[in-house]
């Protein structure tokens, strides 16, 4: 929990039109982390021009998986570009872990260590996952204080829009989860 009570652990944050920061301008972040000590999440929806198959290439694997191959690698956000993030479903059973997996409570699993690209070069492994390098990251506080700077609207997250949504609309359908029309956004900051 965060200092002031609220957990946006497993939502997704969605940059309020007019988000002055070019490097989250139109992302949808998926948080797989919040508490008192800071916020870790995951943009879903900028891709980068690596495919899953050049990824895996890099680090010495094949990829096995026709589904994945051509598949982008995102940008997660702007803190550790050079390290590798999988966003994947949680493992249906406990001995499916891996060396270095942050359950998200509710949600999804977030793995950082090699050993899941080995297990989805071979074909095992999580069905669905999302590739990111990078992730985006708030201390103390921080978050907290971008949303009430009306930086990010909040919603609980749903898996198919990150793995069933095409990239393109991803932003819309993260906003639709609120439930009005994103076109009611107004790009204006209120000036009282």
């Amino acid at each position: 929990m965060s200092s002031d009570g609220i957990n946006l652990t497993n939502q997704f944050l969605i940059a309020m039109p007019g988000m002055a920061d070019e490097q989250f301008s139109g992302s949808v972040v998926y948080l797989c982390e919040h508490s008192d000590k800071g916020a870790l999440g995951l943009v879903i929806n900028k891709p980068t021009d690596i495919t899953l198959e050049g990824l895996f290439d890099k680090v010495d694997l094949s990829l096995e998986r026709p589904d994945l191959i051509s598949q982008p690698v995102f940008y997660g956000g702007p803190v550790q570009t050079e390290r590798g993030f999988v966003l994947h479903d949680a493992p249906a059973h406990d001995g499916a872990a891996f060396m270095s997996t942050l359950q998200v409570p509710g949600g999804l699993a977030m793995t950082t260590s090699k050993d899941v690209l080995e297990a989805i070069s071979k074909g095992d492994g999580p069905k669905r996952v999302l590739v990111t390098l990078g992730y985006s990251g708030w201390s103390a506080g921080q978050l907290e204080e971008e949303i009430g700077r009306n930086g990010w609207l909040t919603v609980e997250a749903t898996p198919e829009v990150i793995f069933d949504t095409p990239i393109a609309q991803r932003y819309e359908r993260a906003l639709g989860l609120l439930g009005f029309d994103p076109r009611m956004l107004s790009q204006e900051v209120g000036h009282a």
